[in-house]
């Protein structure tokens, strides 16, 4: 084995914890790059100058790594080496240093890790303790977080164009007013016991937050990212409505599902433009494919119908074509440009973290039956992307109806978010199931004259309305950390009761307004109730407590429990009923007869989906889930058929499950090497290469080159090196060619038949690609805000047209193919004539040089294929961290088998 060992506790601690913690040693956890992210002035100018860093910024970057290196040969006394303890509690040899903010609580902090395990005497302490230890590791990025919550991230952290679109997109989702946010605070309040506790809760953690903020400004001790964005020592006090602002960001990231609407709408007239009116919305529904038969699904029997799409919708909106037009959210801008030569600053965060089409996190579960100790084993985690200091924040927390340890988001660490309980443990991966509805609101004049696509009125109701008009003005001054020249500019929604405006266009030669309407639209912070549940042992003793918990979620998240004798798995979501025959896939005409039922526009609330029609079960064999498909004939989004990253796991672990006797190890290893396994590679390089195969080639270099491509395939499709260190891929020269061939193919294989502008359409729905490179995307659209593109992010695999690859080579060889596009396109149907175009479009990627397949950036050379798949921590202060090799694995991740129920039961 490799590496250091990654923090486990010494022998007086795993003593205790056998005696005290139902897990007995056998919970562990860990998340790169480590745990602290505060950084002064000083800190900063010497990791710049010499390179050092603060203790525990990144030392659990070198575990995390060596798995990938090390999984094949891992025995389960090795976990540790790669994975920290996450019992309860610090021993007393491990205890690095200790805090008392105030009287009723202790901020322990473990010589491992840096971990806060925050104990107190009351429950307002312990949460005070919470907010304590959150300014502790992560101020700056929580202070970054609320500005961009507010729309006002440029202000702040400076004009970077990328600060810019990130604020705007945002602000195109979730605007709100400080009055909308005190309304958000005050309904968390009046929400019965549960929401005025919560509500407390919230209070005393920001006294926490700006606890810290006094001690480490009248300590000069502040991050110093507040001197290099001009900011001195003047940092802003948190308030409750900061916590609606983050948790607002953070669950338009991560637990929103649907729209976009008027891009399926212009992809369904582009078909029709093809094909004709009825072929089209024929072509049109095969290529959605809501419903793929083919699909792997979380939930292995049982049926939840949800936002399928009828065959005679009413009150559908379809635009006018050539009318529509997106709604521009920057306005009034003036200076901000770099100069000419000048290198171009860096945004805080990436542009494109709300706008890109993300597949979050992945969970591995298997039942007690299947077991070797006859216990559940989970490995699981959020994909959150990967940045220094990280995203997520581990903690554990110790009070009067709070007992837990696992990851939050900063700013929102008043309650562990992902972790374990007392005797259970639970986790989440992004479900994106549509809660966001598109509405056409008929434009007009308040005078009485006729409406344009400038109008800036709607009817709402048979009366005409004025929008609100949402906007944050901003500006800036160059400084340290950001040189772009001083500027300003105004972000701006337009809000109807209907929802925000993405576009404007005509229906049938009316001006109208494309609004998006999301259930959780002013109950972002609802939520807070079933995370409060999760943190409660009194509340959570069981699986079916867990998922009755999980109700109170209103983010589209697929949750995950295990106890020492059961497993469970429940879909959360506020999902909204629709009216009868409406298209949830298209747009929808704003008239009384197509709202959601018992829909109130004063308070967007309406009828939801009971919690029985959610997908959800409990202890099933075995559950995976990466983002995939919940259960059949739950709709899912562009591209989830029959070849899905969820394949990887699924394949894995249902062998495993087949053979018995499964072990935490065993599941690691399986989540490993899913993580190191190249999805087109493993499930569709097969089928090209039957296609191939069905004559010979009789092509020299061809021949060679095919066989590169099987040999890689046959010996498990991954992209690793033999050994870390060696500088290469094992099967260097295959990857090499697969990454440029796929886009090469799959423009061959479709574009004759779907001709330039329908192609153009739907490469903006559905990326062609998303390799761990963030290249080779093809020349069909980039995509509205598709994060195929962005380089060193880890997460790969989960976007691209596998499915349409798959299913029509298998449609072409005479192949029976369950949920078929409408017809067959590679070569026109011809086998012969398809084969020709893959050898011809694999010549030409054999023939690419590897500079032009990895073009190189700030980070790698030109033609580096190792370094351009590497995954690299994104800074977002002044701190950076080592590139690691390329993995597709959550970035928090647990290991969990409890052996025991707590004391009683």
């Amino acid at each position: 084995m490799s590496g250091s060992q990654a923090f486990a506790s010494g022998p007086e601690s795993k003593a205790r914890a056998a005696a005290e913690d139902p897990c007995q040693g056998q919970c562990s956890d860990i998340l790169p790059a480590g745990q602290n992210g505060h950084a002064t002035l000083t800190d900063i100018l010497l990791h710049k100058a010499v390179g050092t860093r603060p203790k525990h910024a990144a030392d659990q970057l070198e575990p995390y790594d060596n798995l990938l290196h090390d999984y094949s040969g891992l025995t389960e006394d090795q976990l540790s080496d790669y994975f920290n303890d996450a019992s309860f509690g610090v021993a007393e040899d491990q205890v690095e240093s200790e805090k008392s903010p105030r009287p009723d609580v202790t901020i322990t902090r473990d010589k491992a890790t840096g971990t806060p395990h925050i104990k107190g005497t009351t429950r307002s302490g312990t949460e005070f303790g919470a907010g304590y230890a959150a300014g502790q590791d992560r101020l700056w990025l929580m202070d970054i977080l609320r500005h961009v919550g507010r729309g006002e991230l440029s202000s702040f952290a400076g004009g970077a164009e990328g600060n810019r679109a990130l604020e705007q997109s945002l602000w195109a989702v979730a605007p709100y007013t400080e009055d909308d946010l005190d309304g958000q605070v005050a309904r968390i309040r009046d929400s019965g016991e549960r929401g005025a506790q919560a509500y407390q809760d919230i209070q005393d953690y920001v006294s926490g937050i700006n606890g810290f903020i006094d001690d480490t400004v009248g300590a000069l001790s502040y991050p110093g990212e507040y001197v290099l964005t001009g900011h001195g020592s003047k940092i802003k006090d948190f308030t409750a409505n900061d916590v609606v602002a983050i948790a607002s960001v953070i669950g338009s990231i991560f637990g929103n599902g649907g729209g976009g609407e008027v891009g399926n709408a212009l992809a369904k007239l582009s078909f029709q433009s093809q094909y004709g009116k009825e072929k089209g919305e024929s072509a049109y529904a095969a290529w959605r494919a809501q419903n793929d038969g083919e699909a792997t699904t979380t939930v292995h029997s049982k049926e939840f119908p949800y936002a399928e799409s009828p065959e005679n919708p009413d009150g559908v909106a379809t635009p006018d074509s050539g009318s529509v037009t997106a709604y521009d959210h920057s306005q009034n801008e003036t200076g901000g440009k770099k100069a000419t030569g000048e290198k171009k600053a860096e945004s805080v965060l990436p542009a494109d973290l709300i706008t890109s089409k993300k597949g979050m996190s992945n969970a591995l579960m298997v039942s007690g039956k299947h077991t070797a100790s006859g216990n559940p084993v989970a490995v699981y985690g959020p994909q959150t992307g990967y940045y220094s200091p990280q995203i997520m924040m581990v903690q554990e927390l110790d009070g009067p109806g709070l007992r837990s340890r696992g990851a939050s988001f900063p700013g929102l660490s008043f309650y562990v978010e992902l972790g374990r309980g007392l005797d259970y443990s639970w986790s989440a991966t992004s479900a994106s199931q549509d809660i966001t509805d598109t509405f056409a609101v008929e434009l007009c004049e308040e005078s009485g004259a006729e409406p344009t696509t400038e109008s800036t009125s709607y009817m709402l109701r048979g009366k005409c309305t004025p929008f609100d008009k949402l906007t944050k003005h901003n500006e800036w001054k160059p400084t340290l950390a950001d040189t772009t020249a001083a500027g300003s500019y105004d972000v701006v929604s337009l809000r109807s009761a209907y929802g925000l405006v993405s576009h404007t266009g005509k229906v049938d030669g009316k001006p109208v307004a494309f609004t998006a309407l999301r259930s959780t639209y002013h109950h972002d912070a609802d939520s807070v109730i079933g995370f409060q549940k999760f943190n409660d042992p009194s509340a959570i003793t069981s699986a079916s407590s867990f998922q009755e918990a999980a109700q109170d979620i209103g983010y589209t998240f697929n949750w995950f429990y295990a106890d020492a004798e059961h497993t469970a798995y429940y879909n959360s979501g506020t999902n909204p009923v629709r009216s009868k025959n409406t298209d949830p896939d298209q747009p929808i005409l704003a008239d009384a007869r197509y709202e959601w039922k018992d829909w109130d526009p004063a308070v967007n609330t309406s009828a939801v989906t009971p919690p029985e029609e959610h997908p959800q079960s409990v202890d099933q064999d075995y559950y995976v889930n990466w983002n995939n498909k919940q259960a059949k004939r739950f709709s899912a989004g562009w591209g989830n058929g029959s070849v899905h990253r969820g394949d990887l796991l699924d394949k894995r672990v249902s062998a495993l499950v087949k053979k018995g006797g499964v072990t935490r190890t065993q599941l690691v290893q399986a989540m490993e090497e899913a993580a190191a396994a190249d999805l087109r590679a493993e499930k569709v390089l097969p089928t090209l290469l039957e296609v191939i195969d069905s004559a010979e080639v009789t092509d020299p270099e061809l021949a060679a080159t095919v066989k590169e491509l099987r040999t890689w395939q046959e010996s498990g499709s991954l992209r690793k090196e033999a050994a870390k260190g060696d500088g290469d891929y094992e099967h260097a020269e295959a990857i090499r060619v697969l990454d440029a061939w796929w886009p090469l193919l799959v423009e061959g294989q479709f574009k004759p038949g779907l001709g330039d502008e329908l192609y153009k359409s739907l490469t903006s729905l559905a990326p062609v690609n998303e390799s761990p490179s963030g290249g080779q995307n093809g020349g069909g659209s980039p995509g509205d805000g598709v994060g195929a593109s962005q380089p060193h992010k880890g997460s790969a695999l989960q976007h691209g047209w596998w499915s349409f690859v798959d299913k029509d080579l298998r449609t072409v060889q005479g192949k029976d193919v369950g949920s078929p596009l409408d017809k067959p396109y590679c070569g026109d149907g011809s086998l012969s004539e398809c084969r020709t175009m893959l050898l011809s479009t694999l010549a030409k990627a054999d023939a690419t040089p590897s500079d032009e397949i990895y073009p190189g950036d700030k980070e790698c050379d030109a033609g580096d294929q190792l370094c351009a798949d590497s995954i690299v921590h994104r800074a977002m202060g002044g701190i950076t961290v080592p590139r690691i090799a390329w993995q597709n694995r959550p970035t928090y991740q647990q290991v969990v088998e409890f052996p025991a129920r707590r004391s009683g039961e």
